[in-house]
């Protein structure tokens, strides 16, 4: 009992949640980039190209698809709505290839090289440095892709802008077709302070209907207005043409303070119009009207907006009792009790359990136990609650868990196999319920504190990828000096972590660090390294699932827009 109030004493300065988590790490910027081309190359007989972009990354030396954009048909000088999204890290260099391809069919990229309009390598930095970047594309041994140039524009997406769902329809649009209606579209594009537009959204085509009503769709603040409420917006609206050739109805200018005026019942509508028709009619009125019938803001909500919601942090502990870790009444045993130091059992215990606790009101933890025989029949078990009580494996406070396992290492007999996924299939139970998941009310967290590379690895990649669609997050922390290079494989910070059956985590939830590497360091610094993404990961589950906190810190907004998280 001594020796657990002493250590937990000299470590609580250390640990305090403003060393470990006191308001999230700074969470990694986001990235959005949208692109354009000039002058492309005409590979088609009849038509003109049909161009795609697609973005690659490099891992490794190797280049992967991370996302394409549209295909526009026979178009020259395409100018795409869809954005391009990465994560921004200053501190690495993070190289890209943007490749226009020629489409042709179901948007299947072709192979031959007649299909590949020229490309082009550059970094995310060098995006970012410029925010405006203009490169020729090249074709295959750098060769000149005729005057073709491509556009990269790029715009940092900070942790506090919202995203606006707007949903637009027209009425009475002009008939620009001879044998049926017009096919009409909507492009929004935002005017920058230097004048030039910006592309911030495209509508799909509504066929032969001079009242269309056009699919809602979300957008940044920051895309379309740079966070500006006055911001000019420009609209234009188009009857499409498969040849390229689209024919202009008309158009309106507006902002997003206007946008704003929708309330319930209420729409804010626009005369579209056409400039040259106004100047030639004498009684022109317009060439129809374009209205914004629905308009949600959905605010994008932090880490500490879910916990000063009243989001709980539920922390399990699970500690490896495999005969590898040494017979624990010899002094050369990691399970070792040294009335003096420590071991580092406890020491990674206390210093990810301090933090944790003051996210969780009752202060009560789970502490499980796998690899090691227990009482009374002593056969192996995988997943046991190291005070022997199965119906409530709680302990209470850190102290509780400490004395726990102080107590239980008399009791039972080191074993094996080092299987880890048991408990990961039940701490992910749990973190389901029995109901499905409809506030943000409950997040655990699994400490797993093992002394080698676990033995059950295709479960345990499994087990991972089932848990990352409940809301937890796993924490492995390698205790000894095990060679622990095959358990790198369970952190998705060097790829997509896979199930055996090649199915990918939702969300990347576990940290893998060797305890050897802050032996030296305080104990603040390794629960600040295995926790430093525990925000990111608690905001990434509840935002997927489209949960707000349950007692969100609102700003003033319209009464007509919702709060939701993106």
């Amino acid at each position: 009992m001594s020796l657990c109030r002493e250590l937990m004493s000299d470590l609580q300065e250390a640990t305090s949640p403003v060393a470990g988590i006191g308001g999230p790490a700074a969470c990694v910027s986001k990235v959005e980039l949208r692109v354009s081309c000039k002058s492309l190359l005409d590979r088609d007989t009849l038509n003109k190209s049909d161009p795609c972009v697609m973005l690659m990354v490099q891992n490794q030396g190797q280049w992967t698809e991370l996302d394409r954009t549209e295909v526009i048909k026979s178009n020259l000088n395409p100018v795409f709505a869809k954005v391009l999204m990465l994560d921004y890290y200053f501190e690495e260099v993070q190289k890209l290839r943007f490749e226009v391809y020629d489409i042709h069919g179901a948007h299947s990229i072709g192979t031959r090289d007649d299909d590949f309009l020229g490309g082009v390598e550059c970094t995310l930095g060098q995006i970012v440095a410029q925010k405006k970047m203009v490169k020729p594309l090249l074709l295959k041994y750098g060769k000149y892709a005729g005057k073709s140039t491509i556009t990269i524009h790029a715009e940092e997406i900070s942790g506090n802008n919202g995203y606006v769902e707007l949903s637009f329809c027209a009425k009475k649009l002009d008939d620009k077709d001879l044998f049926s209606k017009s096919d009409p579209f909507l492009e929004i594009y935002r005017i920058n302070d230097d004048g030039t537009e910006q592309l911030v959204h495209r509508t799909e085509v509504i066929k032969n209907n001079l009242n269309p009503v056009w699919e809602p769709f979300k957008v940044s603040l920051i895309s379309l207005c740079s966070c500006d409420d006055e911001r000019k917006l420009k609209c234009l609206v188009w009857d499409y043409d498969s040849r390229g050739k689209h024919d202009f109805i008309g158009e309106f200018y507006t902002n997003f303070k206007e946008m704003q005026k929708i309330s319930s019942g209420n729409k804010v509508t626009w005369d579209c119009i056409n400039p040259k028709y106004k100047l030639k009619k004498k009684n022109y009125k317009n060439s129809g009207l374009v209205i914004l019938s629905d308009l949600k803001l959905h605010r994008v909500y932090s880490f500490l907006d879910y916990i000063m919601g009243g989001c709980q942090i539920h922390f399990t502990v699970a500690i490896d009792f495999t005969a590898s870790n040494g017979d624990p009444r010899n002094s050369c045993s990691l399970h070792y009790i040294n009335p003096y130091q420590p071991n580092e059992y406890l020491k990674a215990l206390i210093a990810v359990g301090e933090i944790c606790q003051d996210y969780d009101s009752d202060k009560r933890f789970s502490a499980l136990g796998f690899g090691a025989r227990i009482p009374p029949n002593y056969e192996v078990s995988h997943d046991f609650a190291i005070n022997f009580n199965p119906e409530d494996d709680e302990c209470e406070e850190i102290q509780g868990v400490v004395e726990a396992y102080q107590n239980c290492l008399p009791k039972i007999q080191l074993y094996g196999p080092t299987n880890v996924a048991p408990i990961i299939n039940r701490i992910a139970k749990l973190a389901a319920g029995k109901e499905p998941i409809k506030d943000a009310s409950l997040y655990h967290i699994l400490l797993i504190l093992t002394d080698g590379v676990v033995t059950d690895m295709a479960d345990t990649r499994e087990a991972i990828v089932r848990a990352s669609y409940q809301p937890m997050s796993i924490i492995i922390v390698g205790v000894g000096n095990a060679d622990f290079t095959d358990m790198q494989i369970l952190d998705g910070d060097d790829g997509v972590l896979r199930s055996p059956k090649g199915e990918p985590v939702l969300r990347d939830i576990v940290q893998f660090v060797p305890f050897r590497d802050f032996k030296t360091a305080s104990p603040a610094a390794l629960a600040k390294c295995v926790l430093a993404e525990v925000p990111k990961q608690v905001v990434e589950y509840f935002s997927h699932k489209a949960i707000p906190p349950i007692n969100p810190v609102l700003n003033s907004t319209p009464s007509s827009i919702a709060n939701t998280p993106e």
